[in-house]
């Protein structure tokens, strides 16, 4: 198929986003923005358009190192407290740096999201001083410090607010930013047109404008190669998940090679299992990780992670039946699931798949108020609840005999 990369990681930016908005209180579409930013400088500079592609893109991807669980487990107090205990971390770069390994940039792209928090002055994590620092990188710790200090959305009419990034930049010109970049990135904020395509109205359309076409002929095979990079990002989100959608997407390969399942189908079902918990990233931890039995809100807001991943799944060309087995993984046969409460003749064969597996997967894990169970006692509840009329009970049975 004609795979529209640039499509798929605008449809999964926003449910990035939530990370930082869970941790920091950071407003929509901050990823949007260091995009766009960053672009703006690249063109400036004259990169080629295949790194601003890579650019764009490693923006965009830039903190999912940050959904990691242990970079959670101390966050407290404001959310300016809470940024500044991330960006002390520097596992936010490495994991986010291995995530993206088998991304298919256009262009060099190694380390740049390690060193995305580098200084010119050489007083970021890794020491890294001047020319040492990649470009790229330089270009995102740039647009994302900007970000963060101002929150540019919100600087179109505000003049006073466009005097203090100029001076901040200048200040932090030969310190954290290197003097050339920083010469650049004052003559761009200058133009009062500039700012108000950071607004939430406008950023989407503006980021589509500037970023470099990227489509490419594609099997879902080698797609699954970038979907692959997302359900490490899901799973880093808990500590309890840190191998669910990996050890699910194995397993839904054996049950699909049993049923003789092959081609394009097989490689939907494997892409579907990597993102059909894509939602939660938006899930706060202590909701995910709570010990004791959740309040009817917090349930509520667990029924929500289905939703997420159909809207941004379902905006891709060509995803649109993985969207859809993404969206049912939680239904029930009798209508009892969720999010829609759909009954046995709505839910078709790989949608009530992916359903088991996923029940199966669950119980075979360690969460917050149980141990992880063996095989057969995973199979014994399998059996109770086909047997309500919950799911598919010669799914179940195939299960059975066959992981």
């Amino acid at each position: 198929m004609v795979f529209d990369i640039n499509e798929f990681l605008e449809a999964v930016s926003n449910v990035l986003d939530v990370i930082e908005t869970d941790i920091f209180g950071v407003p929509t579409n901050h990823s949007k923005r260091i995009a766009y930013l960053s672009s703006r400088l690249a063109s400036k500079l004259g990169l080629s358009s295949e790194m601003r592609y890579d650019l764009v893109a490693l923006s965009i991807l830039h903190d999912n190192g940050a959904s990691l669980k242990v970079l959670h487990d101390n966050l407290l107090g404001s959310a300016k407290a809470k940024q500044n205990f991330i960006e002390s971390r520097k596992e936010h770069c490495t994991i986010g740096e291995y995530n993206v390994s088998s991304f298919p940039f256009l262009s060099s792209s190694e380390n740049i999201i390690l060193y995305h928090h580098e200084k010119f002055d050489g007083s970021g994590f890794f020491g890294l001083k001047g020319g040492e620092i990649p470009l790229m990188s330089q270009l995102i710790n740039l647009a994302d410090t900007l970000d963060l200090t101002f929150d540019l959305r919100n600087v179109y009419n505000q003049e006073s607010r466009k005097d203090e990034i100029t001076e901040f930049i200048n200040e932090q010109s030969g310190k954290e930013f290197e003097p050339g970049l920083a010469e650049i990135a004052v003559r761009i904020t200058s133009e009062n047109e500039f700012w108000e395509h950071f607004s939430d109205e406008h950023i989407s359309e503006m980021l589509r404008q500037i970023i470099p076409p990227h489509k490419r002929e594609m099997s879902y095979e080698e797609i699954r190669d970038i979907t692959k990079i997302f359900s490490h990002i899901i799973d880093a989100k808990s500590k309890f998940t840190m191998s669910h959608s990996s050890g699910l997407s194995e397993k839904a390969n054996r049950m699909a090679q049993y049923y003789r399942i092959d081609g394009e189908e097989y490689w939907k079902i494997t892409i579907a299992s990597d993102l059909h918990d894509l939602g939660k990233l938006g899930i706060k931890n202590h909701i995910l990780d709570k010990p004791g039995q959740l309040t009817e809100e917090e349930f509520s807001v667990i029924k929500e992670h289905p939703v997420t991943a159909k809207e941004s799944l379902g905006k891709v060309k060509g995803f649109e039946e993985i969207a859809e087995w993404a969206y049912n993984h939680h239904e029930k046969l009798n209508g009892s699931g969720y999010p829609r409460g759909l009954h046995a003749e709505e839910l078709d064969f790989n949608s009530r798949l992916l359903a088991c597996l996923d029940i199966y997967q669950a119980l075979g894990e360690d969460r917050p108020y149980r141990k992880a169970m063996e095989h057969d006692a995973v199979i014994l509840i399998l059996r109770q609840m086909a047997g309500n009329g919950l799911i598919d009970a010669k799914i179940t049975e195939d299960m059975a005999a066959h992981l």
